[in-house]
């Protein structure tokens, strides 16, 4: 089991005003994907080996959000600092991750646990720690390896694609996932079984789920079965989100 640290309890209670603030707009501004796309990309820097990046509020360091894979994610930072500044107490570590978590739950997505106490690092980690969408299977392993996380980890996550588009300018490609992007359901499975679409994308990285017999297996569980999905998903998540953390009391 996981030892947290302890947060005060006004800290926790400006954990639930936030989450309000957060809710509001996320919804006025219809910016879900861009916030789970930041609390991903903030995370999804740790390696397990050096224990070093993670969800430690470094993205919102300039020379991070100039690296390729974060293209767009300073709108991300900057539509999310007025909400910060009313919550002073709150660690930006902390404060992205919430957002995340939030940007699930008002699409219609599985409630993920959420634990406060990580502390804000000042040290970036290198580039190229984030997957790479035009690469395949053996990519997807190493590069989640490095985060530690696993298989049926690397398949749920990949599901949170149902949300959001592709915007040629950011990341080379343009198209939506699934016809309903602001929606967190498990689409986005479906439509990699039923091939392409036009007006929809796939990416090398997502066709790459099919080709892989493992990977595959998890595709037609959770096209099948949303309830597993969201239940997979949360647990995926909630790893990605608190990389490091453990370590970091």
């Amino acid at each position: 089991m996981k030892k947290y640290p302890v947060v005060s309890k006004d800290y926790e209670a400006a954990v639930e005003k936030c989450k309000k603030k957060l809710r509001g707009l996320i919804a006025e501004k219809n910016c879900a994907p861009i916030m789970l796309r930041l609390a991903w990309h903030s995370a999804g820097t740790y390696d397990v080996k050096t224990k070093t990046g993670g969800p430690f509020g470094t993205i919102r360091n300039h020379q991070e959000l100039a690296h390729g894979a974060n293209n767009g994610l300073d709108i991300a930072v900057r539509l999310l600092e007025p909400i910060k500044q009313q919550f002073p107490a709150l660690t930006y570590a902390d404060f992205y991750q919430l957002a995340g978590v939030v940007a699930v739950e008002v699409t219609g997505g599985p409630e993920i646990p959420f634990h406060p106490g990580r502390p804000d690092k000042n040290e970036s980690p290198p580039e190229g720690r984030l997957p790479d969408a035009t690469k395949g299977t053996d990519h997807l392993r190493e590069v989640f390896g490095h985060m530690g996380l696993n298989d049926k980890d690397i398949v749920a996550l990949s599901g949170g694609h149902t949300l959001g588009r592709c915007h040629k300018e950011r990341s080379g490609f343009e198209g939506a996932w699934t016809s309903n992007p602001l929606i967190f359901d498990n689409s986005y499975f479906k439509e990699l079984l039923s091939g392409e679409k036009e007006g929809l994308i796939q990416l090398p990285s997502d066709k790459a789920l099919l080709e892989d017999p493992i990977f595959r297996s998890y595709v037609e569980k959770y096209a099948a079965d949303e309830d597993a999905f969201f239940q997979d998903y949360a647990e995926a998540h909630m790893k990605l989100s608190e990389l490091g953390f453990a370590d970091a009391e």
